[in-house]
């Protein structure tokens, strides 16, 4: 691990990069707002952008089973910053990509990190994308998170997403937004749990523009306490393609959650699903796990565990 990375940046490090020492392959970890370490390779160039924070990843055209970590950690309290990281992927390429946010604040103002995630994929290639977002901290400011991500898929490409909020983010929106051409295929699986009095709004969006394109777009949420989750989901067919979003839902306590579907088909060969549930943990679940031994808490967490993975 980077020499300056104190212990909450390496527990951090940890919570949404799986990192325990620096990773195999290219990545660039920033910490506090600064580069803490970089390497790249023969295949994956990182470079600083110049007019604005953040830098462009360049995945050379071939480049496979490779991996890209770009965590982002904060400790200090009040900090506040927009990045800008922008992925310029080959033809031909099968790459993992894994990003996410850490925030820790233990001080009265608040931190927050918004960061806007381009990707440009080139013909046939394949991605994998792992984004995780997690907060902690005793102090009375807030951590906030405000990710987009920016999605441009070519012919034959295929981008698979898994996004997570796992705890400890006060308020977040989290935009996607992507385009299809003929033969791609985008695949979301965005998870998300709210508790206290939280907040949380999740807008996903997709423009299936060639024939043959298709997305499965999967959002699962859990609302505890007084928290509110938003969840809006879009596809546009605008060709001869395939569209299906899922939005599953848990709400507790006092939480609210609204979920607001929208199929939009220009093109007689669209074929457009969406499927929508809120509800309360089944009864029969909790009974069946208690008498297992668990209590009532340790049996929602389980319910709750496994319905976010």
């Amino acid at each position: 691990m980077a020499e300056m990375m104190d212990a909450i940046q390496k527990s951090l490090l940890k919570e949404v990069a799986e990192l325990d020492a620096l990773p195999v392959g290219a990545y660039n970890i920033r910490a506090n707002g600064q580069s803490a370490a970089r390497n790249t390779t023969a295949s994956i160039d990182i470079v600083t952008k110049q007019d604005k924070p953040g830098i462009d990843i360049i995945i050379k055209p071939g480049t496979k089973n490779q991996s890209v970590h770009i965590p982002v950690i904060i400790s200090q309290s009040g900090l506040k910053e927009m990045v800008y990281n922008d992925f310029f992927i080959g033809e031909d390429c099968d790459v993992t990509i894994v990003a996410g946010c850490g925030i820790s604040n233990c001080g009265g103002e608040d931190s927050r990190h918004d960061g806007i995630h381009t990707f440009y994929v080139g013909k046939n290639s394949r991605v994998k994308y792992i984004e995780r977002h997690y907060g902690e901290g005793t102090g009375t400011g807030k951590r906030l998170m405000n990710p987009t991500t920016v999605i441009e898929l070519e012919e034959g490409s295929r981008m698979e997403l898994e996004t997570s909020q796992i705890g400890g983010i006060n308020d977040t929106l989290r935009v996607t937004r992507a385009k299809a051409a003929a033969g791609s295929a985008l695949i979301v699986h965005d998870k998300i749990l709210t508790e206290g009095t939280q907040t949380a709004k999740a807008v996903l969006s997709v423009e299936l523009n060639g024939d043959g394109s298709s997305c499965d777009m999967i959002s699962r949420g859990v609302a505890k306490g007084e928290s509110r989750q938003e969840v809006e989901i879009s596809i546009d067919g605008n060709a001869a393609c395939s569209g299906h979003a899922e939005c599953d839902s848990i709400i507790m306590d006092k939480g609210v959650i609204v979920a607001t579907p929208k199929l939009t088909a220009t093109n007689v060969e669209a074929a457009l699903i969406h499927e929508a549930a809120i509800g309360k943990i089944a009864g029969e679940q909790l009974t069946k796990l208690m008498t297992m031994g668990l209590t009532e808490k340790e049996a929602e967490d389980m319910i709750i565990h496994g319905f976010l993975q």
